[in-house]
């Protein structure tokens, strides 16, 4: 049996869709429409996972299903997925892609309910390296972000207000699911809110091309303790306020006139220096 895959399930029955305006299925409408499912998905607690590894890791974090909407030529594919008694849906290829605005090439897509987020201090307690982020609102950084603190020894991840929803179906489908792996919280006062992370032991890292930032690579043991490396959006990078509210700006040196690396692959480069000595 794979890794992500979980118990067998019980037998579910399902049912059958033909019309793309059909309400049962209003999860999922309209899921390119960024501007519509901004305002959909969060107001009505739910999110979208995409795929069937996705699902199952959703699943595996302890979210609850609303329903399943499946290609009714790989309703197979749901396998042993536990639904939790959350109806499973099935359509056409042409029915899914008019309901949804895209060619559902994975075949199944899940609604889910959302979780209230923890405190900001519950999640900087169990954190020993963690990721803030200022105005990260491309999903497909974030998604990323998320998938690299994942695979690189960040414990957790705070956003400043302005940020993208990491539950947005691209940020999940980019990320892997890692999403639901790594603990998230928003800062709502920003960047004030970097005090309470510095009162909470962190050295406030402040990504930035900058000439007179610190090498990351040359940032001493004490800096290194308990880091808390602060990224910006792509283009603009961090705001004067950001980084004046930080403890140190660092920088990964560039090479060939390169000023610097799109967000998410410096997260991850940084994200493996702080966290080279850690043990495997």
């Amino acid at each position: 049996m794979p890794a992500d895959q979980t118990a067998d399930a019980p037998d579910r029955s399902v049912e059958e869709i033909t019309d793309p305006d059909d309400p049962r299925i209003a999860d999922y409408r309209a899921l390119t429409d960024v501007e519509l499912r901004t305002r959909w998905e969060p107001p009505h607690g739910l999110f979208i996972a995409e795929g069937e590894l996705v699902l199952r890791r959703a699943l595996r974090a302890g979210y609850r299903p609303r329903s399943f909407l499946v290609d009714a030529k790989r309703v197979d594919q749901l396998g042993d997925v536990p639904t939790g008694g959350a109806p499973v849906y099935a359509a056409s290829q042409a029915v899914l892609e008019q309901a949804t605005g895209f060619h559902v090439h994975r075949g199944v897509l899940a609604s889910f309910h959302r979780r209230e987020l923890p405190a900001v201090e519950r999640v900087l307690a169990d954190a020993r390296r963690v990721a803030v982020l200022e105005d990260v609102n491309n999903h497909t950084n974030l998604g990323a972000i998320f998938r690299g603190a994942a695979a690189l020894g960040v414990d957790a991840v705070l956003l400043s207000p302005s940020c993208a929803d990491p539950l947005y179906r691209r940020s999940v489908r980019v990320s892997m699911g890692e999403v639901f792996a790594v603990p998230y919280a928003t800062l709502d006062r920003w960047p004030a809110g970097l005090d309470q992370v510095r009162a909470a032991g962190f050295t406030v890292l402040a990504m930035t091309p900058a000439p007179d930032a610190v090498p990351i690579q040359r940032l001493t043991p004490a800096q290194r303790e308990r880091a808390a490396l602060l990224l910006g959006a792509e283009g603009p990078g961090l705001t004067a306020a950001a980084q004046s509210a930080s403890d140190v700006r660092v920088v990964v040196p560039m090479r060939r006139g390169v000023d610097s690396l799109n967000v998410a692959a410096a997260a991850a480069v940084a994200f493996w220096e702080l966290g080279r000595d850690d043990p495997l």
